[in-house]
């Protein structure tokens, strides 16, 4: 078993230690998801620190590391040729940062358990479940393999929400699954039709191998999706833009985009704290992950002539996402929208297909992955104590919870992109790659980066008007007394769980070598792949 086995399969042993022991070693479960989650993320950390960056052609499996594969289906299916699917596992630039992201959301989200009374040992199982489902999906160099772990992420997030959410929590269960299983479901219509497309060119074999799919000549003269010289069509529109139009969405449903986006604020309203981490710490980035690795990277082409409405969709997030983030009273549903806006920036990265953009779209999904969990923890906080997360129901909260105010007022202004925090980096070479974007011929105009900077000026009002509201002031609070004595500070677990967040969000504001280093040479390569269809 090699370190990305390890990796992914860790959780697995902890859930079935969950599973054995009875229930009433409750308190002992939490304890085992912590020591996983810190072995993991010791494990992603050293995988991270050990990664030499290779200069290559994306489709090869010289520009991966930690390469594992293994034949895992092999079947003679007569006339329709010969089925392989391969245990194929293998980091790279863009990977493996959101391998060390998941790690270290992971470890918050048990941290952030650590009081959790109701049904304990279901709890921590889904949650060891759904990180196994995460690492996999990341590391999946296999179509067939990252459907599977894509399509198991699923059932987990269902019951959490489900069961452990809030009063509406049925109906966001279900939309959020829903709205997933919509895409997921066009997705494999899109990956069998790949399958009949591409073969093996060593055995002949169609195959489920991403990296066969990214190169022209494995693709079988006359198919569906043939690469070279393809002529077929559905109403008009040729199948390659079909099938990056259907990928596309299914990984938009996740980043959010508008208008796809209507199940996440109802998803992190009702989920509980630790849920809401994980889904704006790393579900939004397996979105944007899927943008890059599946649809550039096997569709290329069509990426290069859908770039622009890829931009305008960007954004029109940023800007309707962060209106709706000023139009809010509920302080969970005013960073659930800011998400919207800040994920548009990701979408408005990648499209300028510069690498100053698409660098700037990865280090913004980084940025905004640890900052928005940090965020939802904080909404926690506050909600754990008074049950309460309406903006006009608090006033003056400085005077009672100092190190609280401290925290949030850091993670807001780092979040809204102020110089010398990670957002800025992100949000900063986001614009940088689509203002030069046109005179690169990429089709992505100016006036995208001009719009999309509104979004930074926006996020700063509504950022600045919540602290000024909620913080500020002479101290008012709906429940009076009562609330005032349960409004206590941060204690010390609370303080450990949020200041590696922020001393993140300055340390990759400062020195955002520590990523680009890693992320240089994947970002060239697959604009290597790209940009000869521009």
């Amino acid at each position: 078993m090699g370190a990305l086995s390890l990796l992914i399969f860790l959780p697995l042993i902890a859930l079935a230690g969950i599973l054995i022991l009875p229930n009433r070693f409750g308190q002992s479960f939490k304890y085992i998801a912590l020591v996983v989650t810190l072995v993991q993320f010791g494990l992603a950390g050293y995988l991270y620190t050990n990664y030499n960056g290779i200069a290559g052609d994306f489709n090869e499996v010289s520009s991966y590391q930690n390469v594992e594969q293994l034949p895992w289906i092999r079947l003679d299916l007569g006339s329709l040729g010969k089925l392989e699917i391969d245990y194929f596992l293998g980091v790279d630039g863009f990977s493996l940062p959101l391998l060390l992201l998941s790690a270290f959301v992971m470890l918050m989200a048990v941290g952030a358990s650590w009081n959790m009374e109701k049904s304990k040992k279901g709890y921590f199982a889904l949650l060891m479940l759904l990180n196994t489902a995460v690492m996999g999906i990341f590391c999946a160099l296999d179509f067939f393999l990252f459907y599977v772990f894509y399509e198991v992420m699923l059932l987990p997030l269902y019951f959490l929400i489900g069961i452990w959410g809030g009063a509406r929590r049925e109906y966001a269960a279900i939309k959020f699954f829903i709205y997933t299983l919509f895409g997921s479901v066009f997705m494999l219509l899109v990956i069998v039709g790949l399958y009949f497309s591409v073969q093996n060119p060593n055995t002949g074999a169609h195959t489920f191998n991403m990296l066969y799919m990214m190169n022209p000549e494995n693709y079988v003269q006359g198919s569906f999706f043939d690469f070279l010289g393809n002529s077929n069509e559905i109403l008009g529109i040729p199948a390659r833009m079909i099938g990056f139009i259907v990928l596309f969405i299914a990984f938009a449903i996740k980043i959010p985009i508008v208008p796809l986006h209507t199940w996440l604020p109802d998803a992190h309203v009702e989920a509980p704290t630790p849920v809401s981490i994980i889904l704006a710490g790393i579900l939004l980035k397996i979105g944007g992950y899927g943008v890059i690795r599946i649809c550039l990277g096997i569709f290329p082409d069509a990426a290069a002539d859908a770039n622009w409405w890829l931009g305008l969709i960007g954004v029109v997030s940023i800007i309707y996402g962060a209106l709706n983030a000023l139009a809010q009273t509920d302080l969970k549903r005013l960073i659930a929208y800011s998400s919207v806006s800040h994920m548009g920036f990701v979408l408005l990265g990648i499209a300028s297909l510069t690498a100053e953009g698409i660098s700037g779209a990865m280090f913004q999904m980084l940025s905004h992955g640890f900052l928005s969990a940090a965020l939802f923890f904080l909404v926690g906080v506050i909600y754990d104590r008074v049950h309460d997360r309406y903006i006009y129901n608090f006033r003056g909260l400085a005077g009672l919870m100092p190190k609280y105010t401290a925290y949030i007022a850091i993670a807001f202004f780092a979040s809204l992109g102020l110089p010398g925090f990670s957002a800025f980096i992100g949000e900063a070479f986001v614009i940088i790659g689509t203002f030069n974007a046109e005179s690169m011929n990429t089709g992505i105009p100016r006036w995208m980066a001009i719009f999309g900077s509104l979004g930074i000026l926006m996020s700063a009002a509504y950022f600045l008007w919540t602290l000024q509201r909620m913080f500020f002031g002479q101290t008012r609070l709906k429940g009076g007394e009562e609330w005032a004595h349960k409004l206590s500070d941060l204690n010390t677990r609370e303080q450990i769980i949020l200041f590696p967040t922020l001393a993140l969000a300055l340390l990759l504001g400062i020195m955002p070598s520590l990523v680009f280093g890693v992320l240089n040479d994947s970002v060239l390569n697959l604009l290597n792949l790209v940009t000869p269809y521009l």
